[in-house]
């Protein structure tokens, strides 16, 4: 059969890159098409258009470039008519997907979603859009099955992928030496994100917290997909780089600062201490801020349903605040071992590996059943 699948950012390529490999477990035959990314791809998907020509955040930043989203739109529909698959499957990035869904619905084609928009988060009267234009709606939180089922939409819990992904993980067992780190003193993960505008202002913060740790090395988790050149103000600033290895970076990591968005659940799930960072553009924080309908904006705080890490979002997010919450989860710090033990509690609520496995079963098992 036929799978033609998109996703918008890092996190979904790595997401989608295991459903792929799970599918063509269950589906010999699988051909695979994608808008993604270099993990998609090498499990076997020919890629249309990459991920980082469309990472756009923010509702104002979206706003400025929706010429540009149009225009990728169009190009995935007509590709998606003209390829004909047996099954569209979409993989978060909802302001995106959730219009794929729609055409693809109207035009006959299979939908699945896999890792559902956070509809529950804001504007939840979109549940009843899924319910219409999703056939199957694969969701990765405990909580979403629950409140899918207020809307009579019956939704598939397969558990949480990054387990997958850090459990097929092996660390580098070279990385303190190959890096220069010295495993006698404290290593600070620096994760600032994936996109060119969060990285810019994630890390001239983050960076200014480095004076008043001098025994502490300083490292950013960097990716390929962004030009080297603009973490070079940085490592001027005697901070390291590492490039596509933040789970090798995790694993020897004494705490972190991390930028809200996935990196925050697998720190969590790598059990180092973190500080999460949000900020993005007044208009944007505006617009959000009227929105949000859920406490906290990381996932780690959504699943535990408590504070279990510090959030410094928009104005708290200043070196001072970063650098006081800092000192508080490194060793001997004040809210070290707490957090730690609610990482613990926070795996027990999400379960077990296999998320992708049981979500490509699940999904040729529905195309067989057509």
């Amino acid at each position: 059969m036929k799978y033609y699948l998109i996703a918008g950012e890092r996190s979904g390529d790595l997401h989608g890159s295991n459903l792929i490999k799970a599918i063509r477990r269950h589906d010999s035959e699988a051909e695979c098409r994608a808008w993604g990314g270099e993990m998609m791809q090498e499990a076997g998907a020919e890629l249309v258009t990459h991920y980082a020509d469309m990472a756009f955040m923010g509702f104002w930043e979206v706003a400025k470039n929706l010429g540009t989203i149009s225009g990728f739109m169009k190009k995935c529909k007509a590709d998606i008519l003209a390829y004909r698959p047996d099954a569209v499957i979409l993989i978060d990035y909802a302001g995106f997907n959730m219009r794929i869904a729609r055409f693809a619905k109207q035009n006959g084609i299979k939908t699945f979603y896999y890792i559902s928009p956070k509809v529950w988060a804001w504007n939840q009267k979109r549940a009843l859009k899924l319910k219409r234009d999703v056939d199957r709606l694969f969701v990765i939180f405990p909580f979403e099955k629950e409140f899918f089922r207020q809307y009579n939409y019956d939704v598939d819990y397969v558990g949480n992928p990054l387990f997958d992904a850090i459990a097929d993980f092996t660390p580098n067992p070279s990385f303190l030496k190959d890096q220069q780190l010295d495993p006698a003193k404290p290593i600070v993960a620096l994760l600032p994100g994936s996109r060119k505008q969060e990285v810019e202002q994630m890390l001239t913060l983050m960076v200014q917290t480095k004076p008043h740790f001098p025994e502490a090395q300083f490292v950013i988790a960097a990716v390929s997909n962004l030009p080297q050149t603009l973490y070079a103000p940085f490592i001027k600033q005697g901070v390291r780089l590492v490039t596509d290895a933040a789970y090798d970076l995790l694993s020897v990591a004494t705490a972190a600062l991390v930028t809200s968005g996935t990196a925050t659940l697998e720190t969590a799930l790598f059990e180092v201490p973190q500080v999460v960072c949000y900020k993005t553009g007044g208009v944007s924080y505006a617009i959000a801020k009227r929105l949000i309908r859920v406490p906290y904006i990381s996932l780690v705080n959504l699943i535990a349903q408590k504070e279990a890490v510090k959030e410094l979002i928009q104005n708290e997010l200043t070196p001072k605040n970063l650098t006081s919450e800092l000192e508080a989860i490194l060793p001997n710090g004040l809210k070290r071992t707490q957090q730690i033990n609610d990482y613990r509690q926070v795996k027990a609520i999400l379960g077990e590996k296999g998320a992708s496995e049981r979500a490509g079963e699940l999904m040729v098992k529905y195309l067989m059943e057509k």
